[in-house]
């Protein structure tokens, strides 16, 4: 599939899209993650690029706050346990060369842990790529000075619980919680710091393919979960509660199999989600004005990715599986090789010879030869020899014998080469 990816994006997108569901093998997961992200065009279009941002100094106002962020992510991963090891060496030179490919953005402090999420399963300069990646196509604008794509998003996520849990959307409404209180670690680590391990695999399996839209799956089935029946709200009396049991999740609900399976079958779709961020953006615009970072368009998932950067895959073109030199002899036969109109000749100077020969004579040159004959004396004639008529009988058996022995050699030859 990885090997022919443009054509199964093309073709089969909706088997990709079931495989990321059902999740991506361990051993090719980080490929995939390249592949459904478009890094791994990135890094094919930019080839260097990241050793000269590497080998750059880097502004030292990013530096700092990068260092001091270096030993918060993952402290219990093996990776990142040592201070100054090589998974700290890495994430660091990732950060710093984002910083320097987008000054305008610089750090952030949500970028670590995607980024230490990334380099779990591949190398730093892919690593990098799909950084690039996920700031630029699948989430653009939430890493900004600002955070207004963040704060848009909030009100997006709010407007559309409504419609999944209006317990929830109520109860919320009434205790007056902004949504970034609760879902801008949810969406600007993309759930790295709040799910288990296996359930951040599957979730992040499903939004390099999808896109966003899993990501505001994922917070509406959080929600409706952990705040939509009046039971569940009766231990939730106030604002601290509340808050307190969104950052305190039930172990059930974000176990993998249970949440996996209420993301994919919660009909949220692309449309919904832009059809509510032209009504936030609007909203924005009459209340605060226009935006002041202007973030370039998202792209909902890996299909959208490919139309919008096709990859410079070479076209596939058929290549024979044996090649010979032109003058050498084909297996299994004696000789050079013949081009078919020689062969051809050949075969019709032979049948005109033997044409000839079994011709009957002529009148005319049946009387030359009996004058030819009288004129010549009889010669004795030697007895039939039963040993050359044998060799003679058994002619035809031995060239069918030796056919055979041929034909099953260049079989052998055959069977050989498979």
């Amino acid at each position: 599939m990885l090997n022919n990816w443009d054509k199964w994006m093309a073709k089969k997108h909706k088997k990709i899209r079931l495989r990321c569901q059902k999740g991506i093998p361990p051993s090719l997961r980080g490929r995939a993650w390249q592949y459904l992200s478009g890094g791994k065009v990135k890094l094919q279009q930019n080839p260097g690029k990241f050793d000269e941002l590497d080998m750059s100094p880097g502004d030292p106002k990013w530096l700092d706050v990068i260092e001091r962020d270096l030993h918060r992510q993952f402290p219990f991963h093996e990776m990142f346990v040592s201070r100054g090891g090589h998974g700290q060496q890495d994430l660091f030179r990732v950060l710093k060369a984002y910083t320097l490919y987008r000054p305008e953005e610089g750090y952030c402090q949500a970028q670590a842990p995607i980024a230490a999420v990334l380099l779990m399963h591949m190398p730093a300069e892919q690593a990098f790529w799909c950084l690039v990646q996920i700031c630029e196509k699948y989430l653009p604008g939430y890493y900004s000075e600002k955070l207004e794509a963040i704060q848009l998003d909030g009100e997006i996520l709010f407007s559309l619980l409504q419609k999944v849990s209006p317990v929830a959307h109520k109860h919320l409404s009434q205790q007056k919680i902004d949504p970034l209180l609760y879902m801008t670690e949810w969406f600007m680590c993309a759930f790295s710091r709040t799910l288990p391990w296996s359930s951040v695999l599957r979730v992040w399996d499903m939004f390099f393919c999808e896109g966003v839209k899993i990501i505001f799956r994922v917070g509406l089935v959080l929600l409706k979960h952990a705040l939509g029946s009046p039971e569940k709200l009766k231990a939730c009396q106030g604002q601290y509660e509340t808050i307190e049991r969104l950052r305190s999740l039930s172990p059930k609900i974000m176990q993998e199999a249970f949440l996996v399976q209420e993301v994919v079958e919660l009909p949220v779709t692309e449309r919904q989600i832009e059809r509510e961020h032209l009504i936030q953006l609007r909203r924005w615009q009459e209340t605060r004005g226009e935006l002041q970072c202007r973030s370039p368009p998202r792209l909902h998932g890996a299909k959208a990715i490919l139309e919008a950067e096709p990859g410079p895959w070479p076209t596939l073109q058929p290549s024979p599986s044996i090649r010979l030199p032109p003058d050498a002899p084909l297996p299994g036969s004696k000789g050079k090789y013949k081009p078919p109109k020689q062969v051809q000749k050949e075969q019709r100077k032979q049948a005109k010879a033997s044409g000839q020969r079994d011709k009957p004579p002529t009148p005319s040159q049946a009387k030359v030869a009996a004058a030819a004959g009288d004129a010549c004396p009889p010669q004795d004639v030697p007895p039939e020899d039963p040993v050359y008529q044998d060799s003679q009988d058994s002619a035809p058996q031995d060239s069918a014998y030796h056919c055979s022995q041929e034909s099953l050699t260049s079989q052998e030859s055959e069977d050989t080469y498979l």
